[in-house]
């Protein structure tokens, strides 16, 4: 970090609040030229908020933010760009048809006798991607390309706009780890040449290998902020959720019953082949591996959503008929997704509709739904589980991501499954909502429901699992009990490698 007196963002004692919610009371945020600083808290803690009041998405209520030594004017995210400010969230938006030339300049090409410099805006956006240290071609077209090369083409964008500080909301949460490791040298390359950098993260791992300092919120205030070398997890954990967490994994132990789901020869062209296993009540498996290993796609076909080509799903002695998930649903399955926005909520709807839609059946009379059953079976999974909201009736997209995952919890749990399948059940949720979630994991296969659980976390894996099956490539490579299994073997297993 480049020592320096003056901040060259300051925001002091910000409050915002949405109607009776209080989203932020007395948050506070310096950033220094050349650094990368992390702001970390759990969901629902006011990060978001923050940087919206930043990104010019919100106007805050009292406080001040100073950008450059001025008063930073609020309001615009066009303002807000023209001061100096940019934002590089976890899902980019580029136009698909246009080149990376044209997106990193859309709406500001550069012209030449009062037309489009083609050539030049070629030769700029070149100029950034050699300044990123990252080779991209910027006569290609932005379809097709990954998430990681959309985010440096985002960050291309920023550099293009001479901003001074550079907000990342969640970078790496699609990211493999080369990805991550090419992020990390972006990133570093940017504080090089002067730039401000807003790391978001929920991978404290990543945040103490990359950030100088870190800026923690809870309840919408800052609650500490210090260089990272001064720091632990353990100490930016009670930070965050205001109190130990010495069981970030609480696993129960439960007692296994009988076979509940037995998978036999399962195949998908291109995807899997030859899965076999079987599930008993009370355990938890869990499904590791590298990504695109198939897990995903394996779990999708068990429920019905993929129809696979081969071998059979049985559930408690009966074959379940191949791509039909409404009959698996019927049967006792349940599938919490992996991308809860995109495949398990409506973001524009209701807290009580999301919660409820699994059980309109049970809850409608001649075909009209009863408002009130919906508001009582919302009530009574959000108590169950928690959940942090002001009314049922707001949209679930203006909840905190580890809100909405319980939302989606509580929308499969109401249903009373006798298999519950959770493809990445804590991506993108904070350290105190993780705990939550596994408790709520742990406490449902003690009561007897068999799991299965996908996830790219080993310490989430080992920590929760009773048994482990390791896939690579479409195919299940490895089986580890809870005893035997550890870090290294796992990953062995996964890659192909061997150790000694």
């Amino acid at each position: 970090m480049v020592s320096q007196q003056t901040p060259v963002l300051e925001m002091v004692n910000v409050a915002k609040a949405f109607g009776g919610v209080q989203a932020l009371n007395g948050a506070e945020l310096a950033l220094y030229s050349g650094e990368i600083h992390a702001l970390l808290g759990e969901n629902g803690a006011g990060k978001s908020t923050l940087l919206k009041a930043l990104a010019g998405v919100h106007r805050i209520d009292s406080g001040s933010i100073h950008l450059n030594g001025r008063d930073f004017e609020q309001g615009s995210t066009r303002t807000s760009r023209e001061q100096g400010v940019a934002v590089i969230y976890q899902e980019p938006n580029l136009f698909p048809d246009l080149t990376l030339a044209e997106n990193v300049f859309a709406g500001r090409q550069p012209q030449k006798a009062n037309q489009v410099d083609w050539s030049g805006m070629r030769r700029e956006a070149k100029n950034l991607f050699d300044q990123l240290g990252v080779k991209l071609d910027p006569s290609a077209f932005a379809q097709g390309l990954s998430i990681a090369d959309q985010q440096i083409v985002e960050i291309a964008k920023a550099l293009s706009t001479k901003a001074t500080v550079i907000v990342m909301d969640e970078p790496t949460a699609a990211l493999s780890s080369k990805e991550v490791d090419r992020l990390f040298k972006v990133s570093r390359n940017l504080a090089a040449q002067g730039c401000a950098v807003v790391f978001v993260s929920h991978r404290l791992d990543e945040v103490f290998a990359l950030c100088d300092r870190i800026t923690v919120m809870r309840d919408g205030a800052t609650v500490g902020t210090a260089p990272t070398a001064e720091l632990t997890e353990a100490k930016v954990i009670k930070l965050m959720v205001g109190r130990e967490i010495s069981e970030l994994y609480p696993k129960q132990p439960a007692k296994l019953g009988d076979v509940v789901l037995r998978v036999d020869n399962l195949g998908l062209a291109g995807q899997f082949a030859d899965i076999n296993f079987e599930l008993r009540s009370g355990e938890i498996l869990a499904l590791a591996g590298l990504v695109g290993a198939g897990r995903s796609e394996v779990v999708r076909a068990i429920f019905g959503i993929d129809k696979y080509d081969s071998g059979s799903v049985t559930l408690n002695g009966k074959k379940l008929k191949a791509g039909n998930p409404a009959l698996s649903m019927n049967a006792g399955i349940a599938l919490v997704p992996e991308d809860r926005r995109q495949q398990g909520l409506f973001m524009p709807t209701s807290i009580d509709k999301n919660s409820a839609v699994t059980m309109l059946k049970r809850i409608s009379r001649f075909f009209l739904v009863s408002s009130r059953s919906e508001k009582k079976l919302a009530s009574k999974w959000g108590e169950i589980l928690q959940l942090k909201y002001s009314s049922g009736s707001d949209p679930v997209d203006r909840l905190s991501g580890g809100n909405q995952q319980k939302v989606v919890l509580a929308k499969w749990l109401a249903t009373d499954p006798k298999v519950l399948i959770i493809d990445e059940p804590t991506r993108g949720i904070d350290v105190g909502t993780k705990s939550e979630v596994h408790r709520l994991i742990s406490q449902n296969a003690q009561e007897g429901m068999a799991i299965i659980m996908v996830s790219s976390e080993l310490p989430e894996v080992m920590g929760m699992a009773d048994r482990i099956l390791v896939m690579r490539e479409g195919r299940l490579v490895g089986e580890f009990s809870r005893s035997e299994a550890t870090a290294e073997k796992i990953i062995a297993v996964a890659t192909g490698a061997s150790i000694s």
